[in-house]
């Protein structure tokens, strides 16, 4: 037989743990936090609904009369902006970005009521929506972290003072959930967060923020399952052939997405004294019916493939069932720039990955690689 062991308790161990149970502010300010990171799920759930039907809807459209979005987008193009720089002038640009500005610890509350609130959840949802309604070549996954930040943050109201939970780690939550139900990933989520809460040295919330985070992201899986947007990305023969075609990729991606980079900085800071800063700048709306008309002439052109995300016409490379023009990449590129000038709540995310995808296709033909789906995935990556 083992001798007795005799467990004893730090004398402070029973009477923090009767403190932490007995302290209702705590645990209701828990249950709030963790309600709002559900509902903050379910939200961007219904604005992923509300944007693939308004996508497919457009489709129809588009397809019944060709000639339909050369009057419909920059109509809509122009009435979108208008009411944006009316009512909701936050909800302008991707997302991600407003809920860093809102992150920065020296923004103060006002500052933060700019770019997150129910108000710009609500307005980023209806305006976001009706940009893809329109074939506006834009994604819902940027704008899809404001949204869900506004919801958490709108939490806050509701959290007893002595919970001690900061809206610096509500927006945290928020924005991991969106990206977490956004991207049908809870792992990115906590990575954004563990990443964002790092830079901060009080860290009291840091187990709940991820426990809203993942729970944010379940309901985008409770919803669509195991959803995925491509389909199944067959990698065969894999080898040194791939390292040639894969370079030029990387490089390819590379420059590409420094250009765009550098093309939206000039255009959106408006600093130049070029005619189109001008007329950004004094007719808004106007300039904003302009790029629709872009838009819709490109989409065109292109037989309909510049409209949109960009998911379906990835998914039909993936699967070998779309006849690529050699133009798409370019065509594209100036789609979704041409959508974020005109100052729409518009995300760069799946464009992106539509250009990335369409680049790394073209280089498959290119170079003869046998196996197109994977610099497709490594174009996406890129």
């Amino acid at each position: 037989t083992y001798p007795a062991v005799k467990m004893h308790l730090h004398p402070h161990i029973p009477t923090a743990l009767k403190k932490e149970l007995s302290d209702w502010h705590l645990w209701t300010g828990r249950g709030v936090v963790i309600a709002f990171a559900a509902l903050a799920g379910l939200t961007v759930v219904v604005f992923t609904w509300l944007a693939d039907h308004a996508m497919a809807q457009f489709f129809i459209f588009q397809q019944s009369y060709w000639w339909g979005p050369l009057f419909w987008t920059p109509l809509s193009t122009a009435a979108i902006v208008w009411l944006t720089l009316r009512f909701a002038p936050g909800a302008a640009g991707s997302g991600i970005p407003q809920v860093m500005a809102a992150l920065d610890p020296q923004a103060s509350g006002s500052v933060r009521q700019l770019y997150v609130s129910i108000k710009l959840t609500i307005a980023k949802i209806l305006l976001a929506t009706w940009g893809l309604l329109a074939g506006l070549s834009l994604g819902r996954e940027g704008p899809s972290v404001q949204v869900a930040a506004g919801v958490m943050h709108h939490a806050r109201r509701w959290i007893p003072k002595r919970a001690q939970i900061s809206e610096h780690s509500l927006l945290i939550a928020g924005g991991a959930a969106g990206i977490a139900a956004a991207f049908n990933t809870p792992l990115g989520g906590v990575m954004f967060a563990i990443e964002e809460l790092s830079k901060k040295a009080d860290q009291r919330s840091y187990s709940l923020v991820l426990v809203a985070i993942v729970l944010g992201g379940m309901m985008g899986v409770s919803a669509y399952g195991n959803a995925s947007y491509f389909g199944v990305i067959r990698v065969e023969n894999f080898g040194f052939a791939l390292i040639f075609p894969g370079i030029l990729v990387a490089l390819s991606c590379g420059v590409a997405g420094g250009l765009f980079s550098r093309l939206l900085i000039v255009s959106l800071t408006g600093n130049s004294n070029d005619w189109f800063s001008r007329c950004r700048k004094n007719f808004p709306v106007r300039f904003a019916a302009g790029c629709g008309l872009v838009v819709a002439i490109l989409g065109v052109v292109s037989h309909g493939d510049t409209f949109g995300s960009g998911y379906a016409h990835n998914r039909a490379m993936l699967e070998n069932n779309s006849d690529t023009s050699s133009l798409y990449v370019l065509l594209k590129f100036v789609a979704t720039w041409v959508t974020t000038w005109a100052g729409v709540p518009a995300g760069i995310f799946a464009p992106s990955l539509a250009i990335g995808g369409a680049l790394g296709n073209d280089l498959a033909q290119l170079t003869a690689y046998a196996n197109a789906p994977t610099l497709i995935a490594l174009g996406m990556a890129g």
